[in-house]
């Protein structure tokens, strides 16, 4: 396959997307609207709420003490693990608007705590939401509330920036079952001594996935027992890519290269990616590019926004300053790849985040399009020729390109360059 056959996009499909994202971004407001019909349904007169939960939520604000919630879907107990954020959802092609239904159908039951105050917590509140964080399949809870939930009927630009549920104060919290709870899982709550990074590296190598890994992390489930704490669902998400991503850096270290430069492409949720891998030892870069009127550059006037973070052969030492949670994710996705073919190689990734992404969707769609970008692909003869090839396609000219990312920057320039437009 030729790589400009493989990188080929139909205009007219881009247009109808277009259209697609404009009716769906009310579809969504409408589920909001209805929503009421459901939640009074499941919340007794006494504020008691019986249900399944696939999943916990732990907030960031106010650190150290935080907001720490059992999630439920409202009305939906029959399915309710298709509700837990997870690689499924990209098997299943969810929509941007699926992602919202399901987001915003989950009650948050919360109670504040401090977050050092949970390594030895198996008890109330805090226990029953360790137990939902640790089983491998949603568990069946009973949920006193305190008070009426808080529930926005009139939603707004803000509800659509930013989709969650509805919250609520818990009294109380009680298992209606027995969860089950895999030996893997037991064995690392059983060693006191197990720090965090040893422990996640362990359950990945036995088939657990990031989603279940970072669940457990948050719940203060994992690390040695003194050091056990809840960590926030955003920073654990970000931990355990990171983790993952060095424990598999190390085991391509000494791999051989890849014979040729390889070009993958995938598209999900108004976001495409272009993975370029090149002979030589592992390097890895990302740039992203977000058009205006996508979510993160709202703005139409603003013009395409580009942010970059790499790391050399031996990895990174501080923090990620442009890209966040987007790095250790597409990084990981091609780590995985690489190490599943006992592979290295210098990895460009390029993200154009498209004004058809109208809402966030979580860094989840991020890993999840690397990873299946690897289906099919293209080569080409030189890095040179692989971005020459895909410049065309990004929204910004290969001169600011060349600017922004430090693997570009090192390729020849010519005078045709810099007649490209922005």
């Amino acid at each position: 396959m030729r790589l400009d056959e493989y990188l080929d996009i139909e205009e007219n499909e881009r247009a109808e997307r277009r259209r697609l994202v404009e009716e769906k971004s009310y579809a969504i407001l409408d589920h909001l609207e209805t929503f009421q019909d459901r939640f009074d349904e499941v919340v007794q007169g006494d504020s008691l709420y019986g249900g399944v939960s696939p999943s916990i939520f732990v907030g960031r604000a106010n650190y150290p003490r935080v907001s720490t919630g059992i999630l439920s879907p409202v009305g939906h107990d029959e399915d309710a693990a298709t509700f837990e954020t997870s690689g499924q959802w990209y098997d299943e092609g969810v929509s941007i608007s699926d992602v919202f239904e399901r987001r915003t159908s989950l009650l948050n039951s919360n109670q504040s705590t401090k977050v050092e105050s949970v390594h030895d917590a198996w008890d109330g509140f805090l226990g029953v939401q360790r137990e939902v964080a640790i089983a491998d399949r949603p568990v069946t809870v009973e949920i006193g509330l305190d008070g009426t939930p808080d529930l926005d009927l009139e939603p707004g630009r803000e509800d659509i920036a930013t989709p969650t549920g509805p919250r609520a104060r818990a009294r109380s919290a009680q298992l209606g079952e027995n969860p089950h709870v895999p030996r893997p899982v037991e064995k690392t709550l059983e060693d006191d001594d197990w720090n965090a990074q040893g422990a996640m590296t362990y359950l990945y190598r036995r088939g657990f996935d990031v989603y279940d890994i970072n669940t457990i992390l948050s719940a203060g489930a994992l690390g040695q027992a003194r050091n056990r704490k809840l960590v926030p669902t955003r920073w654990s998400i970000t931990a355990v890519d990171d983790t993952l991503g060095q424990y598999l850096r190390g085991r391509i270290r000494d791999a051989p290269s890849v014979d040729s430069v390889e070009v993958y492409r995938n598209e999900f949720l108004g976001n495409a990616f272009w993975v370029v891998l090149v002979p030589g030892q592992w390097e890895f870069e990302l740039v992203e590019m977000k058009a205006p009127g996508s979510v993160w550059n709202p703005d139409p006037e603003a013009g395409v926004w580009l942010a970059a973070d790499r790391e050399g052969h031996e990895g990174r030492t501080g923090y990620v300053e442009e890209t966040a949670g987007a790095y250790h994710a597409s990084r990981l996705g091609v780590l995985e790849h690489l190490e599943s073919r006992g592979r290295q190689a210098k990895a460009l990734v390029l993200r154009h985040v498209s004004d058809d992404y109208w809402g966030p969707c979580g860094v989840w769609q991020v890993r999840e399009s690397v990873r299946n970008a690897f289906d099919e692909g293209g080569d080409a003869e030189t890095l040179d020729d692989a971005v020459r090839s895909v410049s065309p396609y990004l929204p910004v000219s290969l001169q600011r390109l060349r600017r922004k990312s430090t693997m570009v920057s090192g390729l020849q320039a010519t005078l045709t360059d810099f007649s490209v437009g922005e």
